[in-house]
């Protein structure tokens, strides 16, 4: 299958915690200060940020729940779903939205280009500034103590998790979209129902236990043409989700159309 790129969308978001947030680093030995579990945390600048394979990994997990997909394919520790045959991907209604969109594993033995890759988020310079100010119990996070009892025998056993706190922002957090079929352009509410779908559940871990509510803020969507790269237009802004879900069908996508299929008049 050839692959002709028609233009790309970028959509940058402020993602705020609503609740504390904690998304596990590489487990390095903290038993000194009595931490179990530590946030990750740019090597370079010691802040805390959100993976965009994090983000990216809980909007497909999302899309698949919502759509009722089997878990087939095994990557680490979790399964995802994956069209494994072009008859599988390839339906009446249309190629797999999840599939498309978020892509298949490079040995399956037909074709299909991944539409959407999710930059890291960084801590904002703001809540930089709040936390240091702040005091928190480590550079820019919290420490958050926990207690689980023994069903059995009522004993107690402590442990402490290292989180960001509730009020902290990343970004702008960078998605973008390309356009690869001029159906694609359609294709991009998935992309905003994975987003509503981790706003209405959570991010990182310990989600059961309130830890992770987050909210995508200051919604930024500029596209580049195939034809005109060199120029970056904005298509529109949203305060949040929801102003953005309102406009989809009355009018965003016909802005999308006439950026990145301008000689079709859109």
């Amino acid at each position: 299958m050839d692959i002709k790129l028609y233009g790309r969308i970028f959509i940058e978001t402020t993602i705020e915690a609503k609740t504390g947030l904690h998304i596990g680093g590489a487990g390095a030995d903290l038993e000194i200060g009595g931490l179990d579990k530590e946030v990750i945390r740019d090597p370079i600048t010691n802040r805390p940020y959100i993976p965009g394979s994090s983000l990216r990994g809980k909007m497909r997990s999302q899309m698949e729940k919502l759509l009722g997909l089997s878990q087939n394919w095994p990557i680490g520790q979790v399964r995802i779903h994956v069209c494994k045959t072009p008859e599988e991907f390839f339906s009446e209604k249309g190629s797999c939205p999840v599939c498309t969109v978020f892509g298949v594993p490079a040995e399956l033995d037909y074709n299909n280009a991944t539409r959407l890759v999710v930059r890291d988020a960084m801590l904002s310079e703001e809540s930089k500034e709040k936390l240091r100010d702040a005091h928190t119990d480590l550079e820019y996070t919290e420490l958050k103590a926990e207690v689980a009892i023994d069903r059995v025998t009522s004993k107690a056993s402590r442990r402490t998790l290292e989180r960001v706190p509730a009020g902290a922002e990343f970004g702008p957090a960078e998605l973008v979209f390309s356009i690869y079929d001029p159906a694609d352009i359609a294709r991009l509410k998935v992309v905003l129902q994975a987003l509503q779908l981790v706003e209405d559940d959570y991010l990182g871990g310990n989600g059961s236990r309130g830890y992770g509510k987050v909210a995508f803020k200051k919604i930024v969507i500029s596209a580049r043409s195939a034809g005109n790269y060199n120029e970056k237009k904005p298509i529109a802004e949203y305060a949040d989700l929801s102003e953005w879900a309102a406009e989809f069908e009355k009018g965003f996508l016909d802005k999308v159309k006439q950026v990145i299929f301008p000689e079709n008049g859109g």
